[in-house]
């Protein structure tokens, strides 16, 4: 009962979440189907996300191979499931291959991996995976991602020589406190606009991957098309206690 209960709520903060992002985009002069939400549910149990899907949702996101690998099969296969954590060359065929429905990876974030995921996708038979370039606009050490000088010859070396991936943005991840910054946001959206114009693709093509639970509306309104909310659709994480 506690799963079930835990799954409504989940469903209505769901709402309240697509309800502030709709605003958020109104405000800034954007269309209400603009942003994609996607929810953020690791550490959370099955039950609680199905709760979240048969609330209408269909974009989840996981941080862990293993997790979303255990976590698919028992989800129906509707779900557009995104990668957001750091991904090891050696996970991307166990990725890959035990998840059928992951639409994207978000988290690219230099040319060994872009290649890698290049491969498995050829070999698997699979069709076109869509990426983000992953940018450190922190500067933090503890982040993943590439230096925003380096952004643009890791998005040219996707979209010129990785047929089997496809370029869709870039994404970035807020500071230390899941919170970022407006020169965060606009280090990114600086990206685009100088990645877009080198390539030759329009900025409305080119996705911004920014926001989170604490900085998602700030994010819209800067400019994001894709947030990533976890905390505030199914609460505080749940880490296994260490013995």
């Amino acid at each position: 009962m506690a799963s079930v209960a835990a799954a409504e709520v989940a469903a209505a903060a769901l709402r309240s979440v697509l309800s502030r992002a709709q605003q958020a985009a109104a405000r800034a002069g954007r269309a209400p189907g603009s942003v994609r939400v996607v929810a953020v549910s690791k550490t959370k149990p099955v039950p609680v996300i199905r709760g979240v899907y048969d609330a209408g949702h269909r974009c989840f996101g996981e941080n862990y191979v293993q997790e979303l690998i255990d976590k698919a099969p028992q989800l129906p296969e509707d779900i557009e499931w995104h990668f957001i954590g750091n991904l090891q060359s050696n996970k991307a065929r166990a990725l890959l291959a035990g998840v059928p429905n992951l639409d994207m990876v978000e988290s690219v974030d230099d040319e060994k991996i872009a290649n890698r995921l290049d491969r498995v996708v050829a070999d698997l038979g699979r069709k076109p995976l869509k990426v983000l370039v992953q940018v450190n606009t922190s500067g933090e050490e503890s982040k993943f991602g590439v230096d925003p000088s380096g952004c643009m010859e890791l998005a040219k070396h996707v979209k010129l020589n990785c047929p089997n991936l496809v370029f869709s943005g870039l994404m970035t991840i807020g500071m230390l406190d899941y919170s970022s910054t407006p020169e965060n946001f606009k280090a990114l959206a600086n990206c685009r606009e100088e990645v877009c114009k080198e390539l030759g693709i329009p900025e409305e093509q080119c996705e911004l991957s920014m926001g989170m639970s604490a900085d998602f509306e700030q994010a819209i309104e800067m400019g994001s098309t894709n947030v990533r909310v976890g905390s505030t659709i199914f609460g505080a994480r749940e880490y296994p206690k260490k013995n």
